[in-house]
């Protein structure tokens, strides 16, 4: 839970809410004026304020401006009686979450102050990458990090590395759960902006009639309801990063917005007609194929180039399996600290079982199995019957197969799918299936020897000469009903 600072001289409010965020677990810290609230900071930490904006002294306003300049990473939400939109507008250039007109409304009260505890959260929990091979441990090293010794992962700690400086648009790619926006707050982290706002916006989880207030926020009387100015995420995250996940979930009219937002550095709020300047690194993460999306005409190719100035692809964990005991070692410590356990550890048998599935939903899927075992567990081995993969039942073992059970497993697969095949095709099924098998055993083979050539023909059975030429025809995208080339196609 987080610890809450509120600075207010009014004995009334000051007692609800204390009871409020004390009944949510949160850790209050009560002042009176601004002066107070300098000491108080100086000596303690706080994720969230809450400031009153007629104080003794010294206002509100001046008082949020020397907060922002001893912490400028927690966010300060103001409260007045006064709900001018001068007052609105001041309290945001300089620095202000948000502000909150008394008397409140507990709901709105509710998901203001939410809202800036998780983003306090990600602006201060930093993402680690690996240190370098051989480099000493720090000794404090609090946070989260980024696991993992592979091939793939060493590629994406050099190219965060070089990017994270830089204020190019970035685009993460990779399947649910592989770890996009832990890549997109270690860019943040290591930025020149790490001082300045994160906010994440998950764009699959906002309703799209919501979706513009949300993102550029609105004027009062834009709609039925809107009886105050409400700043949007990206107006609040001014100077700073904004994380847009799933961004292949975003509505085709709000794409056209970012848009302005990429190449203008410009907004509207929903219901005005005043142009605001705003400069925000967009930092994108999507589970879907944009260029496929874009060619069904549901992703603007123009903002599409826009995000894609820089790649990353985090790669799915069954692709990186040698990473899986690194991995469970974090979790285990980090689990064993969370819950007051014993450290564990993993018999063999259960580090195999693990290294041995697939991983459909990929690091999230393996932290979660890596949390049940440790509150479920009774002993401090964790041995392989404590394991609960609930997507595994009737799953085979990677390990358990030899070489003729994935054979026999392979014809079980091509049993069920050639025959839709077959009845769907309109000719040249053959030379079709056979190319296409072609190209991803190539691929596939080329792939896991790191690129090296005489490796992967070793491997497939095949002359270096003959491998060389398979990558020389290789089609960029064979389709099932194209034209072929018969069995003229298949490997030597």
């Amino acid at each position: 839970m987080g610890k809450i600072l509120l600075i207010d001289d009014d004995e009334g409010l000051i007692h609800f809410l204390r009871r409020f965020f004390e009944r949510k677990g949160h850790v209050v810290t009560v002042c009176g004026d601004g002066l107070a609230a300098m000491d108080i900071l100086g000596r303690l930490s706080a994720d969230l304020i809450l400031l009153d904006y007629k104080l003794p002294q010294m206002n509100g306003l001046d008082t949020l401006t020397e907060i922002k300049r001893m912490d400028a990473k927690t966010p300060v939400i103001l409260m007045t009686a006064y709900g001018t939109t001068d007052l609105a507008i001041e309290a945001m250039k300089r620095g202000a979450y948000d502000y909150l007109i008394k008397p409140f409304d507990r709901k709105e009260l509710s998901r203001i102050s939410a809202d800036a505890l998780l983003v306090s959260r990600q602006m201060k929990e930093t993402v680690f990458l690996p240190l370098p091979e051989g480099a000493p441990e720090s000794q404090d090293r609090g946070g989260l990090r980024i696991i993992g010794a592979s091939r793939q992962m060493r590629e994406i700690y050099k190219r965060i590395g070089q990017i994270a400086e830089s204020d190019v648009s970035v685009l993460i790619t990779g399947e649910s759960g592989t770890g996009k926006e832990l890549a997109a707050r270690a860019i943040y982290h290591h930025s020149r902006r790490h001082e300045n706002p994160f906010i994440a916006i998950n764009c699959a989880a906002i309703p799209e009639t919501l979706f513009e207030s949300e993102l550029f926020g609105h004027e009062r009387g834009a709609f039925t309801g809107a009886d105050r100015i409400s700043i949007g995420k990206i107006e609040r995250c001014d100077n700073g990063t904004l994380f847009l996940d799933e961004i292949g979930e975003m509505p085709l009219s709000m794409q056209t917005k970012l848009l302005r937002v990429l190449q203008e550095g410009e907004i509207e709020r929903l219901g005005g007609n005043r142009t605001i300047r705003v400069n925000a690194r967009i930092i994108a993460a999507t589970n879907k194929n944009l260029e496929a999306e874009t060619a069904a005409g549901r992703f603007r190719n123009d903002l599409y180039w826009r995000l894609k100035v820089i790649t990353i692809d985090m790669p799915p964990l069954r692709k990186r399996i040698e990473d899986i005991p690194a991995l469970v070692d974090y979790f285990l410590t980090r689990f064993s600290e969370e819950y007051q356990r014993p450290v564990w550890r993993l018999s063999d048998a259960a580090l195999a079982k693990l290294s041995g599935y697939d991983w459909p939903g990929n690091v999230r899927e393996l932290e979660n199995c890596i949390r049940r075992a440790v509150i479920l567990s009774a002993g401090g081995v964790i041995a392989e019957n404590n394991l609960t993969i609930p997507g595994a039942h009737g799953a085979i073992s990677h390990q358990a197969l030899s070489g003729e059970g994935w054979m026999a497993r392979l014809k079980q697969q091509l049993e069920t799918i050639l025959p839709e095949i077959l009845r769907l095709s309109s000719g040249n099924t053959h030379a079709h299936v056979i190319e296409l098998t072609e190209t991803i055993l190539i691929e596939k083979a080329v792939e896991l020897c790191g690129g090296n050539q005489v490796q992967a023909a070793r491997m497939l059975g095949v002359s270096r000469n003959t491998l060389r030429d398979r990558l020389k025809k290789k089609p960029e995208n064979p389709d099932m009903d194209a034209p072929g080339n018969g069995a003229e196609s298949s490997l030597a």
